[in-house]
């Protein structure tokens, strides 16, 4: 097993925020057993460390939050390397992506929804940080049928 460094998010279920149950102390203690510090955070916890001490202790941390009564025990184990990388294929496609939930959440395309449902679309984009991205503006307006005059109007009422 690799030593590259690792970081571990888990969360435990139920999960209170600042009243952790016996099934999350649990968890945390068996991490700790195993020698890695516990950062307690609003939506988990965090622990770093060598791969195979990551490994290890995992094995202890589930049984422990398990047999204490946790209902779920969510892991997610990021390397340091993917963490420092910056993956550009994931924005590839990161606007169409955006677009395509929004039409789900709408349950039509963009192209054809009526003014009021435009506006909402370009709501939930903005929320979402859509127009961050380069040549947003047209191509949200290219998808909804719209000029670039349109989608920067519907943005402006929003922004007020």
């Amino acid at each position: 097993m690799t030593d590259e460094p690792v970081r571990l998010e888990f969360l435990v279920e139920p999960f209170v925020e600042g009243r952790p149950g016996r099934h999350v102390t649990a968890a945390i203690e068996a991490a700790t057993g195993h020698g890695l510090d516990v950062e307690l955070g609003a939506f988990g916890s965090v622990v770093r460390g060598r791969a195979g001490d990551i490994a290890a202790a995992v094995s202890g941390l589930l049984g422990a939050a398990l047999d204490a009564g946790a209902t779920r025990v969510t892991l997610q184990a990021v390397t340091e390397s993917a963490e420092a990388s910056i993956h550009v294929g994931s924005l590839h496609n990161a606007l169409d992506q955006l677009i395509q939930h929004v039409e789900l959440e709408l349950g039509s395309d963009l192209a054809v929804l009526d003014r009021q449902a435009r506006q909402a679309a370009i709501r939930m984009l903005d929320e979402r940080g859509a127009f961050l991205l380069r040549k947003a503006i047209e191509d949200v307006a290219d998808a909804m049928g719209v000029s670039r005059i349109t989608i920067y109007n519907y943005l402006n009422a929003i922004r007020g």
